[in-house]
C-alpha cells in the first residue's frame, strides 16, 4: 500500500462533547421526520438498488427500520445485516457481513449500496476496502472512522462491562482483546486503508452529536457531510432523508471529496 494514501488513525485528544442530555432529542427528530414532505410522499428513485443497513453500536436491525422502510417505498431493495445487537468483536462481526453480503449481491445480481450507522458504519467501511467488487456505494451516519475510540466515556463504560462479560465466555461478546489484541488486526488496517475510488463514500456527521467526537467522523476518503442532528437521532433526522434523496436520486454529477455542509454532498453514482 502507497503510504502517501494511507488513511491515518488519529488521537482525537480529550472529546470534547454536545452534552449527552441533548441526545434526548431522537424523539422530536423523529417527529420532524414524520411530519416532513420528503418522508410522507417518498419520490420514486429513479434507479432502484440494492442497499444492506448496517446498525450500530447496542443496537440491531430494528433501530434502522424507519428508515429501511422509507427506502423501500422509494422503490429500494433493502436488506437487512441480520445483527440483533451489535456487541461482537469487529473481526467477528465484519466476517459473518461479508457472508451475507455475498449472499445479498448473489441474489441480486449487481453489487450494494451500505449505509451503516455509528459502529455499523466502520464496519460498512471495512466491507467496502475488502471486498469492493460487492459494494456499489457506501453512507455512514456519524461513524468515527479516524479513531473508533472518540467516543463519550459513558460508551467506554459500556464497552468495559460487554468486554467483561466477553471475558467470563460469554459468546457473542467483544472482549478487551478486541481493542488492541490481534483478532482485529486486519480489521483496524480495512479503517486505515482508503476506499476504493469505485466506491462512492458518503461521511455523515453532526457537530452536534454527544456520543462521538464529530471530528474522528471526517474521512480523506469521503465527501464529509455536515447537518445538525443528535448521533441516535441521525437515522430519523430530516437534514439526513435530504441528504440520502439528494445522493439516492439525483442525477450524478462530478465533485470533489472533502468537507461540505448538507446542500453539497458528493452524489453516489446513480445505476445505468
Amino acid at each position: 500500500m502507497d503510504e502517501r494514501h494511507e488513511v491515518a488513525l488519529v488521537n482525537i485528544g480529550p472529546v470534547a462533547l454536545t452534552p449527552i442530555w441533548r441526545e434526548g432529542l431522537l424523539a422530536l427528530e423523529l417527529h420532524s421526520l414524520l411530519r416532513h414532505p420528503l418522508f410522507k410522499e417518498a419520490p420514486e428513485a429513479p434507479a432502484p438498488r440494492p442497499m444492506m443497513l448496517i446498525p450500530g453500536f447496542l443496537t440491531g436491525d430494528a433501530q434502522l427500520a424507519t428508515l429501511g422502510s422509507w427506502l423501500r417505498r422509494c422503490g429500494h431493495r433493502t436488506h437487512r445485516s441480520g445483527i440483533r445487537l451489535n456487541v461482537d468483536c469487529s473481526a467477528a462481526a465484519t466476517d459473518r457481513l461479508e457472508r451475507r453480503l455475498e449472499e445479498f449481491v448473489q441474489a441480486e445480481g449487481e453489487p450494494v449500496t451500505l449505509v451503516g450507522q455509528s459502529r455499523g458504519g466502520l464496519f460498512a467501511r471495512a466491507l467496502a476496502v475488502r471486498r469492493p467488487d460487492l459494494v456499489h456505494g457506501l453512507v455512514t451516519l456519524g461513524s468515527p472512522h479516524r479513531n473508533p475510540f472518540a467516543v463519550h466515556p459513558l460508551v467506554w463504560t459500556q464497552g468495559a462491562v460487554i468486554a467483561a462479560l466477553g471475558a467470563l465466555g460469554i459468546p457473542g461478546l467483544a472482549t478487551h482483546r478486541c481493542h488492541s489484541g490481534a483478532c482485529c488486526g486486519h480489521f483496524m488496517d480495512e479503517l486505515r486503508t482508503p476506499v476504493p475510488e469505485a466506491v462512492e463514500f458518503v461521511s455523515v456527521y453532526s457537530k452536534c452529536d454527544g456520543i462521538v467526537a464529530w471530528q474522528a467522523c471526517e474521512d480523506p476518503s469521503a465527501a464529509n457531510v455536515t447537518v445538525r442532528s443528535s448521533h441516535c437521532g441521525m437515522a430519523v433526522n430530516p437534514q439526513v432523508y435530504e441528504l440520502l434523496h439528494d445522493a439516492l436520486h439525483s442525477r450524478p454529477a462530478p465533485v470533489s471529496k472533502g468537507v461540505r455542509d448538507s446542500r453539497g454532498a458528493r452524489r453516489l453514482q446513480a445505476a445505468a
